[in-house]
């Protein structure tokens, strides 16, 4: 008989959807991928404590709000470009930054106590061309601007000494 398997056809075409759950959160809004959101906007980048401005910085999420881009516009030449990212296999954050000079840094880290702190070494800043251990400690200020102090050691960590402190202030609106 022809009718049933029409019956069954205009049947299973009319019939509700069986109930789906909820699709799962974006892989990148855990607590963790969120640490680096202080330091996410646009900038006017000054040394710590001077208002003489030396740069424009762009940090923004991308790709889903899995990587974290900045781009480095020094008022006097150079530049450069850092990508963050959560590596993840370890849950560590990973940054690479590359300036116009076409060297590469590695730095590995994450939050700590509230500020992101990224170490690596940076080759041949040193004196004498040496490799220099370089950590970075962000910090939101009461304020809401963000401090990037950097740090340079020699001796692989045993001792550190300052390499540049900026303040990163938040652009107004024009």
């Amino acid at each position: 008989m022809i009718i049933a398997p029409l019956v069954l056809a205009l049947q299973s075409a009319t019939a509700p959807e069986p109930a789906s759950s909820p699709p799962p959160p974006p892989a990148c809004e855990s607590q963790v991928h969120g640490a680096f959101d202080l330091w996410v906007g646009e900038w006017d980048v000054y040394p710590t404590g001077r208002e003489t401005k030396v740069a424009d910085s762009r940090i923004e999420r991308i790709a889903s709000g899995c990587v974290v881009r900045e781009t480095w516009m020094p008022l006097r030449g150079g530049g450069g470009t850092s990508i963050s990212v959560v590596n993840h296999k370890s849950g560590r954050w990973e940054q690479v930054w590359v300036g116009s000079d076409g060297k590469r840094v590695d730095f590995t880290g994450g939050p700590v106590e509230g500020t992101m702190v990224l170490t690596g070494y940076w080759d041949g800043i040193g004196p004498a061309g040496q490799d220099v251990l370089t950590r970075m400690t962000y910090s939101l200020q009461d304020d809401g601007s963000v401090r990037q102090f950097g740090e340079g050691s020699t001796d692989h960590g045993k001792t550190w000494q300052t390499s540049f402190d900026l303040t990163y202030r938040r652009k107004t609106a024009p």
